[in-house]
């Protein structure tokens, strides 16, 4: 295709080309609209006060109530980042398990969102899921944030693009979205009661800019408001930020719902434009409401503006009678392949970081390491407790429970050709608590009454046996006393393999008929509940087993409570397994016998859920055990190392000058292996670039703080977070927003502007087709005396390309207004700040391929 045009283009408002049926965003446009608001109005008329003040709280932990006099069928919302879980916390009904949101963002690619959009759409229909709790579109303010694997990136404009596809794509299929955690939920330490201080310019031009991005460009049908304060207000009572600027000053008209047990007020909580309290049954709204109306507290003309956009959100959804759901079910995206979308997904992430030549071997020569040449490879060292066991997915509401995980190990041997040799070496297993049971055991859950009364019997994913909420079919609170984990385990090797429980209960496992421990277990001590929770306390058990000899196994359960406070069910417990193992040294030293000789040494590295999950934030940066010194033993005996680094967010990599190439996987979802064969192997090339900054060192970073003093957490570096604040630091990051390599080279030939938008020619000058990420920088040059304090560049727009060897592509990339403004304050409103701007094409924050001046009036 020389010399033709062959792009995607993204501007702050999305594609160019229509994202879809408005009616896929909206509920019918012009009669459309008017019989909706009909619909609405007559079973709005048809609820007495009490009814209406139940239907603005939960009724269990994942749903609203139904009114069958009303025609309102019962909506249910699920977590939803990467996959849809639906009400039940278990395998009982498996999810596809997509990359982490941190992947999806290093696409750059808010068509592919929109594509992992619809995917999750159908996901949801077949659970009976109307609301997707998702997608979160907090900022990477601190790389110490705990949950930033489910966050896009420290950019508002790359978060609220790739966000807007997400919600552009799930809502064509049907399906609500709930933008979140609306605002200001950047870090978890304290996040339950922290006051996050920030000063209006920040707020509106950082972290307010996602949610209005996908407020303006894809019309989400909910927003969740989120626990913390923001200059002094709760944000479920945040009567400014959520009814003068999110509904007011965008137009949003869709409904605010609570995260789950924020809401803690009733009238301060309706003042401030919170729809819905979740989860039920006991809420601050339902019958607290009720009386505060009828205590002259709060005008039912209050809570009926809340009904009507409970309602409007049951109407979008198909679950109010009289009106047509905002997307037919016919019409909506079907027949999707998900292990295919999650495989593109994952290797469309890959960020190749590095990739250098390395020393003698059969593939060398003047060029990079990557990607390696199947045919001549003989022997592959495969190295790394995460390469046999990967970590997929980054836990805590993000969990999913997929069908089937292929792990790095596993997606090579398939993808490598017969007869070329596969070494397995642990390494340095990081973990420091027992990984859930899984590989070689056969489960299921046993829930029994006092009496010993099967009343339900579920297929177990792994070893954790989880509720949250809602418990499986036939199971109630008050007729549950004990749980058992039964089956069967053949090991895969002999010795002593370590078996650990753990669950805040009474837990007894017995092994082929023997009891082997009988104890109480505890929570585990924390400031978050949700964490004492997720990681309660473990016993280890060594045994003695044998290699492909089947032994029988139960493990009882029967819990102190059945709820993490009042009306909200829970449990969790887990069964444990871990092979035989050397000692560390041993372990370091059987992955170097491996790695010496070997064609290739393919190190996978990785965070653990003790580092980082939901619930708390991260002490520090470094790789947990002794990864680090696997790395570099690793290194030091073949040349040829290729390291993946396994982790949701910005890991220090002291080695990373030591080894000819560096790939983040990030968590990388259910086709982890086969996505990275597929790049390892040259079958598809990297198209990753960094959605956050990468530090050298902890040390470096300009923003660090993450924990309040005395309850307050000001965002004192203003504007300057991510590369923003790495561009006036003294240190240069490892890598910088927006890298990343590929199979190809690329020459940036031709930039053209004007005032409302730049066109890139550039060409592919590689051997091998190739995708790049055209990024486009605005910097004001010049006089800037007299002009409010800006960075010193921040993305404006993006594109990606495609063209095939010797070939050019085109694109033209709009430059939206908002590019040139700056909040004002006292004014409270946006300001166009004139003067000589330098529009800059490139490859990443730090490599600007093409410049041109262009002035703004």
């Amino acid at each position: 295709m020389t010399d033709q045009s062959h792009a995607r283009h993204t501007e702050p408002g999305g594609p160019r080309t229509a994202p879809g049926p408005d009616a896929g965003r909206r509920p019918g446009a012009g009669a459309g609209a008017h019989d909706c608001a009909d619909a609405v109005e007559r079973a709005l008329g048809r609820l007495d006060l009490d009814g209406k003040a139940r239907l603005l709280s939960g009724q269990d932990m994942w749903s609203l109530p139904a009114v069958p006099a009303i025609g309102l069928r019962s909506l249910v919302m699920s977590d939803g980042p990467i996959g849809v879980r639906g009400r039940q916390w278990s395998a009982e009904d498996p999810s596809v398990a997509l990359p982490s949101p941190t992947a999806l963002a290093a696409t750059w690619d808010p068509e592919l969102a929109r594509r992992a959009g619809h995917l999750l759409a159908q996901e949801a229909r077949r659970k009976g899921v109307h609301v997707l709790l998702a997608p979160t579109v907090n900022l990477h303010r601190s790389p110490l944030g705990g949950r930033h694997f489910e966050c896009y990136s420290e950019d508002p404009l790359l978060t609220g693009a790739i966000g807007a596809g997400y919600v552009r794509g799930v809502q064509e299929g049907g399906v609500g979205t709930t933008v979140k955690h609306f605002v200001g939920n950047d870090a978890e330490t304290d996040r339950f009661t922290v006051d996050n201080r920030i000063a209006p310019r920040p707020l509106h031009e950082l972290y307010l800019a996602p949610f209005e991005h996908i407020v303006t460009h894809a019309r989400p049908w909910g927003i969740m408001t989120a626990y913390n304060q923001v200059n002094g207000s709760t944000m479920t009572e945040h009567h400014h930020l959520v009814t003068e600027v999110l509904r007011g000053a965008w137009g949003f008209d869709g409904c605010n719902v609570s995260d789950w047990t924020a809401a803690r007020n009733t009238v301060r909580a309706l003042h401030g434009g919170l729809d819905v309290a979740m989860p039920g049954p006991r809420t601050v709204f339902g019958a607290p409401l009720a009386a505060a109306v009828r205590a002259g507290e709060i005008a039912e003309s209050e809570v009926d503006a809340a009904v009507r956009r409970v309602l409007l959100l049951a109407a979008r959804t198909g679950c109010l009678d009289g009106v047509p759901p905002a997307v037919a079910p016919a019409d909506a995206p079907q027949g999707i392949d998900g292990r295919a979308v999650a495989r593109e997904l994952a290797r469309r992430a890959v960020v190749l970081l590095r990739n250098e030549p390395a020393g003698e071997g059969p593939q060398d020569g003047a060029g990079p390491i990557l990607p390696l040449d199947p045919a001549a490879l003989r022997r592959v060292a495969v190295i790394g407790a995460a390469a046999r066991d990967a970590r997929v997915l980054g836990g805590g509401s993000a969990t999913v429970f997929p069908a089937r995980i292929v792990s790095p190990l596993a997606g090579l041997r398939a993808a490598l050709p017969e007869g070329v040799e596969v070494a397995f070496a642990t390494g340095a297993d990081p973990r420091t608590r027992i990984p859930h049971a899984r590989e070689g055991f056969t489960l299921r859950a046993r829930y029994l009454t006092a009496e010993g009364r099967l009343l339900a019997e579920t297929p177990q994913f792994d070893g954790r046996v989880q509720v949250l909420g809602s418990f499986p079919d036939g199971v109630t609170r008050r007729d549950l006393h004990a749980v058992e984990l039964t089956g069967s385990f053949t090991p895969r090797a002999t010795g002593t393999h370590t078996l650990a429980v753990a669950g805040a209960g009474r837990l007894r496992l017995s092994l082929g008929g023997e009891v082997v421990f009988d104890g109480d277990g505890a929570g585990r001590e924390g400031s978050d509940p949700f964490e004492a929770f997720m990681q309660p306390a473990e016993h280890r058990i060594d045994a003695e087993l044998t290699a492909d000899q089947e032994v029988s196994l139960t493990l009882r359960f029967v819990p102190h409570s059945l709820g993490l406070g009042e009306g909200m069910g829970a449990l969790n417990f887990v069964l444990g397994h871990g092979e035989p193992r050397l000692d560390g040294d041993g372990e370091i030293e059987e992955a170097v016998r491996a790695a010496t000789g070997a064609d290739a040494a393919i190190v996978v590295v990785a965070t653990t859920e003790e580092v980082e999950s939901e619930g708390f934030d991260r002490g520090d940066l470094r790789l947990p055990g002794r990864q680090d010194e696997l790395v570099a033993r690793v290194a030091a005996a073949n040349p040829r190392t290729v390291v993946v680094v396994n982790s949701g967010s910005p890991v220090e990599l002291p080695w990373r000058d030591r080894v000819p190439a560096v790939l983040l996987s990030w968590f990388p979802g259910q086709e982890a292996g086969a996505a990275l064969a597929d790049v390892l192997l040259g079958a598809h090339e990297p198209g990753g670039r960094l959605p956050t900054t990468w530090p050298a060192r902890l040390a470096d970073a300009p923003v660090s703080t993450v924990t309040p003093t005395d309850g307050t957490l000001p965002y004192e570096e203003g504007l300057f977070i991510g590369y923003r604040a790495w561009q006036r630091a003294a240190t240069a990051p490892a890598y910088p927003f927006g890298h990343g390599l590929g199979y190809t080279r690329w020459e940036y030939e031709t930039l053209d502007t004007t005032p409302d938008s730049v066109r890139v020619r550039l060409r592919n000058t590689g051997d091998r087709p190739g995708r790049e990420v055209v990024q486009i920088y605005l910097a004001p040059t010049g006089d800037t005396s007299g002009t409010p304090e800006r960075p010193a560049r921040w993305l404006v727009g993006f594109a990606t390309v495609e063209a095939g060897p010797g070939e050019s592509a085109e694109t033209e990339i709009p430059l939206p207004g908002r590019a040139f403004e700056v909040w004002s304050e006292p004014d409270g409103g946006w300001r166009r700040v004139p003067g000589t701007y330098t529009v800059e094409a490139a490859h990443s924050s730090a490599d600007i391929r093409l410049a041109a001046q262009i002035t703004s009036r």
